[in-house]
């Protein structure tokens, strides 16, 4: 009787296939781990070969399986899925690394709310990259969901596991980031710091857990003040203003306006602002809120998100009160940023929108400039029958920043512009003093400009700010005229110990 020969429990084809995709899925780990370490900031030895933290290789890995697996539930083809995670990991990387090429910083993860404004207001976020870049998305764009459809391979198999993965994924990085050791990284919010170490993915997760658990705080107390009803507080946030003789060393580029505003002031100096570039939303909440970076913790990236449980800190909510009414003005769409909302909850009593604005004609620019706002400005003023606050939000000077038929110097096309932003200090300061009402004005920039090869990250942060006030009678009270430097928040203190009070 002839031997019986048992089948094999595994045929050898399905062996090779299984490891074939064991392979594929490790070399999209390891090409993944490459990818993290060209992420800037970088370290000595070269990025490939610097140490990662441990946490940051289980994190990385944890993530990249994760989008794997979001990619192979949709499609079920492992080869197609390993190619997009990476694909996407390049993007981030990309992303990144050219963010912290023109603002200074890598990409934070309150970044990723901004996906949405990124459809809607594209000029704000593209000209961050460089042509070649910008390329490799245009042509992305339509070609990777075709090619995903194209590509995918109905298998209820292999997208229910890719689905199994994702969840078993998300929760392990939920599970990971509450336990030891890596529940006691990033306990400050230092992203340079945790991107070198850890790695930009992982620095990521990082910080929103620990955002994640930031609390709101405690309600704050209205003030209780007797004003004047005649009284006005007029704020300026001036888009990219900055002092030219400061940020490129010359003398011959004054602002004769921001200069004699400084000689009349009440109080004026350097504010000391951290974003550069852009981030106008972080200037503008300290200056509003009045709550410092130091109290934010995490919520320091986008303050904007959390600003709803923040809002009895907002100047008009605490003057409320008092009697005081308040106006935002900004000729911009206001969901961006969610100001609409925010505004309201803040206390702001009308939203002067861009509907409100005519459109800017050909020979004035991309948006509407800041003499159309000082003259928005001085309507409301003319009309305020309360104490009225005015907050005003320009647009005008926002890059990028056009050189001139004649020359490709960038620098034209910044003082051009900086310089209607200074006309418009003199506008206001003058016609303010017509009204014979009791004035505060104070005028500042949201942040430095970025102007490739001109004004890069690197170096000092801070911009001008004047606060200047005029009394019942026109004429300007000039106190101490001290220079003293703030940051956005100390400035919001300094704004209400003002108000109310009697300009002598």
């Amino acid at each position: 009787m002839p031997p019986v020969v048992s089948a094999p429990l595994v045929r050898p084809e399905v062996l090779r296939v299984v490891a074939a995709k064991l392979f594929i899925i490790l070399f999209l780990l390891v090409v993944a781990l490459v990818l993290d370490g060209c992420v800037r900031p970088r370290s000595t030895p070269p990025a490939l070969l610097r140490r990662r933290s441990w946490a940051g290789i289980w994190l990385n890995t944890l993530v990249v399986v994760g989008v794997f697996g979001t990619f192979l539930a949709i499609c079920g083809n492992v080869l197609v899925s390993a190619v997009l995670a990476l694909a996407l990991v390049g993007l981030f990387t990309m992303v990144s690394n050219a963010k912290r090429a023109m603002l200074g910083e890598p990409l934070v993860f309150t970044d990723l709310a901004l996906i949405g404004a990124i459809f809607r207001h594209p000029q704000f976020y593209l000209s961050a990259l460089k042509p070649g870049q910008k390329a490799i998305l245009v042509l992305a764009a339509p070609i990777v969901p075709v090619l995903l459809w194209w590509l995918s391979v109905p298998s209820w198999a292999a997208q229910g596991s890719g689905a199994a993965l994702l969840v078993a994924v998300w929760a392990l990085v939920r599970l990971s980031v509450q336990l030891p050791p890596l529940v006691h990284l990033a306990e400050t919010p230092d992203v340079e710091a945790d991107v070198q170490r850890h790695g930009l993915l992982p620095t990521l997760v990082l910080h929103h857990a620990r955002w994640r658990k930031t609390r709101d705080p405690v309600p704050c107390i209205p003030l209780s003040i007797s004003p004047d009803p005649r009284e006005l507080a007029i704020v300026i946030q001036c888009e990219s203003f900055a002092d030219p003789v400061e940020l490129f060393g010359n003398p011959a580029l004054r602002l004769p306006e921001l200069e004699r505003a400084r000689e009349d002031a009440w109080q004026w100096g350097n504010l000391l602002v951290s974003g550069f570039g852009a981030y106008t939303m972080r200037t503008e909440y300290g200056v509003l809120f009045g709550r410092s970076e130091a109290e934010l913790g995490f919520r320091r990236f986008d303050p904007f998100l959390t600003a709803l449980g923040e809002a009895s800190y907002a100047v008009p909510m605490r003057l409320q009160a008092s009697g005081w009414r308040s106006l935002f003005v900004h000729p911009h769409d206001l969901r961006f940023y969610n100001r609409e909302q925010i505004m309201r909850a803040g206390g702001f009593a009308e939203l002067v929108g861009e509907e409100r604005f005519a459109p800017p004609n050909a020979e004035e620019g991309r948006y509407v400039t800041d003499a159309a706002i000082a003259a928005k400005i001085m309507d409301l003023a003319a009309m305020a029958d309360a104490p009225t606050l005015i907050y005003a939000v320009t647009i005008e000077n926002h890059g990028p920043w056009e050189a001139s038929a004649q020359t490709d110097n960038l620098l034209e096309g910044y003082m051009r512009l900086v310089r209607n932003s200074d006309a418009m200090l003199a506008t206001l300061r003058t016609e303010l003093a017509g009204l014979k009402r009791p004035v505060s004005l104070v005028f500042f920039g949201d942040h430095r400009p970025s102007i490739p090869g001109i004004s890069i990250p690197g170096g000092e942060r801070h911009t001008p700010y004047v606060f200047l006030r005029i009394d019942g009678d026109g004429q300007l009270v000039r106190g101490e005229g001290r220079r003293i430097d703030l940051t956005p928040a100390e400035l919001h203190h300094a704004l209400l110990a003002v108000v109310g009070s009697p300009a002598a």
